[in-house]
């Protein structure tokens, strides 16, 4: 089981926090769900200021988390890139990691990386926050990163 030995965090008081969301448009059924539970979590963390962006794809996304990260104080990228037959997925996977990582650390702002890299569409089902699902990595990315926002404003007092 992949979530194995993780936290706990249900939800995490982030009021007065803002909050930017990506999500890609590649495998919109499981994004959407994705993001809906992303907005359900950013809701009972306490967070009124949500802004949405959507992107073609996977390497679309740091670019956009980017301009995101400049506005918020928090920010989630959302998507799902499934294993085929080509290196295509370990270069996609990496350089979307690569890139969220880099973001994060030069925008000082936390960048959770909510993006599901499977080897099948009923590996990333099971982890989209579908009812049958048994882990909802959207409103987990969005925990997460409003968890490191309450964390670094908290540092800077």
């Amino acid at each position: 089981m992949a979530g194995h030995g993780a936290p706990e965090l249900s939800t995490v008081d982030a009021t007065g926090l803002s909050l930017g969301i990506v999500a890609t448009r590649w495998h919109a059924d499981l994004v959407e769900q994705m993001l809906d539970r992303a907005q359900a979590a950013a809701k009972a963390c306490g967070v009124a200021d949500v802004q949405v962006a959507h992107v073609a794809g996977s390497v679309e996304l740091p670019v956009v988390a980017q301009a995101l990260a400049r506005r918020h104080d928090a920010v989630v990228a959302l998507g799902v890139v499934i294993r085929g037959e080509t290196a295509h997925f370990e270069y996609v996977s990496s350089s979307v990691t690569e890139g969220l990582t880099r973001i994060a650390l030069d925008e000082s702002t936390p960048v959770a990386h909510g993006v599901l890299t499977v080897d099948t569409v009923e590996q990333a089902r099971d982890r989209a926050g579908l009812p049958e699902s048994s882990e909802d990595k959207g409103w987990g990315a969005v925990v997460a990163a409003l968890d490191a926002a309450v964390t670094l404003r908290a540092l800077q007092r």
